[in-house]
């Protein structure tokens, strides 16, 4: 018998969504470590000695495909519980930007590699303190930039030099955007400081989610602007 009622479909209710969002974000996670594994396992093997920052950069590289792919699977999930396939979006994210986040990350890695081997030998290169202080501040340039390249490279497709320039038009376009990556800089930075490097590595796929989250103005402006 009918009560006449409407009654919600399965999967669109409050709770179907938030299980929806933590399958979501456990299999991505789950996956972006699988797919980082191999690097993750050489920096076990690499020493703390600062002239194993190559090395260390090296077995990052697989990083940089890994965040590019979860941030695809993250920003295309489902808010259904009965259409949930984190999985395969993760891994056509992968197919899709594998190439193109790795023409981006490689010579940020480089970039940074340079700057933290120049600042762990500072005192023999004879430079006065303040070029310290400002080899800090490009360093911390540097990884904002990269996070709003790895963003565009994600979601969007451009030629590497567009996402390049596209990326330094955003951090000071979208300064509040900027910030907020900033501020989860610096949460990575202090727990990795205060607690274990472990943990940036396992609450990946949530503060992918949160750069998402604050990078609207930039995929909204994006999607309007620079894309057909």
């Amino acid at each position: 018998m009918s009560s006449g009622a409407p009654t919600a479909d399965f999967g669109a209710g409050a709770l179907s969504r938030a299980a929806a969002l933590i399958h979501t974000l456990v299999t991505v996670e789950a996956l972006l470590l699988l797919a980082a594994a191999p690097g993750f396992a050489g920096l076990l093997l690499v020493g703390p000695d600062p002239a194993n920052l190559p090395l260390a950069a090296v077995c990052l590289l697989p990083l940089g495909p890994a965040l590019s792919a979860a941030l695809y699977a993250l920003h295309h999930r489902s808010r259904d519980l009965t259409e949930l396939h984190p999985a395969r979006t993760y891994a056509r994210g992968w197919r899709l930007n594998a190439l193109p986040a790795l023409k981006l990350w490689t010579p940020l890695l480089a970039w940074l590699t340079v700057i933290a081997f120049t600042l762990t030998h500072f005192s023999a290169t004879g430079l006065p303190g303040w070029w310290a202080v400002l080899l800090g501040v490009i360093g911390v340039g540097s990884l904002l930039w990269g996070a709003h390249a790895l963003l565009l490279t994600s979601l969007f497709t451009f030629r590497t030099r567009d996402t390049a320039r596209l990326a330094a038009y955003f951090l000071v376009r979208h300064a509040r955007t900027t910030l907020a990556a900033a501020s989860l800089l610096v949460l990575v930075a202090a727990s990795t400081a205060l607690l274990t490097e472990a943990l940036p590595a396992l609450l990946a796929a949530p503060l992918l989610l949160s750069l998402l989250h604050s990078s609207r103005p930039v995929i909204a402006e994006t999607q309007e602007d620079f894309t057909a």
